[in-house]
């Protein structure tokens, strides 16, 4: 290991040179691309479109509120828990490899789902999903990396960026049509023919870049330390909303502080070991580290945001799940425009301006959403989502390149396991964070609320159920609740819930203000800046 923070890439260092042009089909670098984006599209598509299927899931398998939560739990530890891993995998065998094995596994669970007639089948198999999942997503931006030369990548990246964002904000409409119009299994079997079609494409099209310097070891040891500790913060992460955890509870910091042992051990141990996990000479490119720390505030900002907005959309206004989608494609279709320009503007002007401007635009569509209410109208929201994609193009591709472009070559892996684990625990703090902000903001107000409207007085445990409730927009009536008393009822929970939400839309404004900063500490990568001879690590 090297104390050196300036890394020469000079002619002899081969392995950072841009690639050659390719001849045919294989290892053609557009033909690539959208190999790697059909596989990719799969694992984002994933991430939202089980939410619309869950209720079906749990009628048709008799599953319990908690169980189906693990089906989209499940699917997010064993992804969060297993990125950096599969990232050495395919810096160590090959991402071509790496990849086709995801996407073959990836394929071969969501069959298994389809045809699972347990909620323990589906669970098991949805981590499964995730595992192979994590297999793909380095291995596709080590794939782009290896494959693009230096004045094309951040326009690749710009469309895998594209690819990822329409994946994820598609999910919610695909499945809301799949589920109504099909079946609940129709989700997940619609993964078998694009699967296939990833496959077929892959083994035609993609081409194997070793570098000459790849690690030759494996690190199992720092696999173990780093797999636990990450295990122990995203487990944290996800039980602190339940009320027998919270926040203040003493086994969600005890997770906590068990992840922080963990990190400070594996940082140590990779101190010893001859070939490193993560070699930590990377964190000494201030770059690098601020396109991770901003890779976690901007999933904060957006996915925590974004999880409340869902909720709004369906529980306050009454539109469908399908509905509900359609008023999203302002978001989908500036992230869908802006992520190719963005990467073009950043191969022009550098990430810095870029990515600070986004954030900005970011957070002043937070402030916004933070204003919605029950007669907000589709053009102010169509507003602030659009704004909301807008933001968020640059920093997808961006903070991508900053990431993946500041490591060398042979690290490539490490890298975008980085960025994707980075995206990951940031969606789980942003909605665990802002969740604690909307039940705080919920509890202290619906008390007061409930008395205000003359509403019949409630027990406190009737008051904490009424809680739960209220934190996702919906009143606490039943069949048997008079109409004129349901009415006053759901006036009171969506005034509630819509103060929780403002006040949390606002925290997440915060956020992105905050990242503005970190962008401003972001540089080129050092693959962009290959022509130039130097590049700093």
């Amino acid at each position: 290991m090297t104390d050196q923070t300036t890394i020469s890439t000079a002619p002899k260092a081969l392995d950072n040179a841009p690639p050659a042009p390719a001849r045919g089909l294989r290892g053609h670098p557009w033909l690539t691309l959208f190999a790697v984006a059909i596989g990719v599209m799969m694992v984002a598509l994933d991430g939202t479109i089980v939410a619309i299927a869950n209720p079906a899931i749990a009628n048709d398998l008799d599953a319990t509120f908690a169980e189906v939560q693990w089906i989209t739990n499940g699917y997010f530890l064993a992804l969060a828990v297993t990125l950096i891993t599969a990232g050495k995998l395919g810096d160590r065998f090959g991402h071509r490899q790496t990849f086709l094995i995801g996407v073959a596994g990836f394929a071969v669970t969501s069959a298994a789902i389809g045809f699972s007639d347990s909620i323990a089948m589906v669970i098991t198999f949805r981590v499964g999903q995730g595992l192979f999942g994590a297999l793909m997503m380095p291995a596709a931006l080590g794939l782009l990396r290896a494959t693009f030369p230096a004045a094309k990548l951040n326009m690749a990246i710009g469309i895998w960026g594209m690819v990822i964002g329409a994946s994820t904000a598609g999910g919610p409409i695909l499945g809301g049509l799949l589920v109504e119009h099909v079946s609940w299994q129709s989700v997940f079997f619609i993964n078998v023919p694009v699967g296939v079609l990833a496959l077929g494409l892959g083994l035609v099209i993609l081409k194997d870049h070793r570098a000459d310097n790849a690690p030759r070891s494996f690190d199992l040891v720092g696999i173990l330390l780093l797999s636990a500790a990450m295990f122990c913060l995203v487990w944290a992460f996800i039980k602190a909303p339940e009320p027998h955890w919270g926040w203040g509870g003493g086994r969600t910091w005890g997770f906590i502080a068990a992840a922080v042992i963990g990190f400070v051990v594996f940082a140590l141990w990779e101190k010893r070991v001859a070939e490193p996990l993560i070699p930590l000479k990377l964190f000494r490119s201030v770059a690098l580290s601020a396109g991770v720390v901003l890779m976690v505030l901007m999933a904060i900002a957006f996915m925590g945001g974004l999880f409340f907005v869902t909720f709004y959309l369906q529980n306050v206004h009454g539109l469908s799940p399908v509905d509900a989608g359609l008023h999203l494609l302002p978001l989908t279709g500036m992230m869908i425009v802006g992520s190719p320009l963005a990467g073009a503007l950043i191969t022009k002007a550098g990430p810095r301006i870029p990515l600070a401007g986004g954030m900005i635009l970011t957070s002043i569509a937070m402030f916004g959403m933070s204003t919605l209410d029950k007669g907000t109208g589709s053009g102010l929201m169509s507003l602030w989502f659009a704004l909301l994609g807008l933001g968020l193009a640059p920093v997808m591709v961006g903070a991508t390149e900053v990431i993946v472009g500041n490591a060398p070559i042979e690290l490539s892996g490490v890298a975008g396991g980085l960025q994707q684990s980075a995206m990951q625990i940031g969606g789980a703090l942003g909605t665990a964070v802002l969740g604690a902000v909307m039940a705080s903001r919920v509890d202290s107000e619906l008390p007061g609320n409930w008395a205000g409207a003359g509403l019949p007085p409630m027990t406190p445990e009737q008051m904490d159920k009424a809680a739960e409730a209220v934190q996702v927009g919906l009143p606490p009536v039943t069949d048997s609740t008079p109409p004129e008393l349901a009415a006053r009822m759901a006036d009171v929970a969506h005034d509630t819930f819509l103060s929780g939400m403002g006040l949390a839309s606002l925290v997440a404004a915060g956020v992105a203000a905050f990242a503005v900063l970190v962008a401003l500490l972001t540089k080129r990568g050092q693959n962009a800046e290959a022509g130039a001879g130097v590049a700093h690590i």
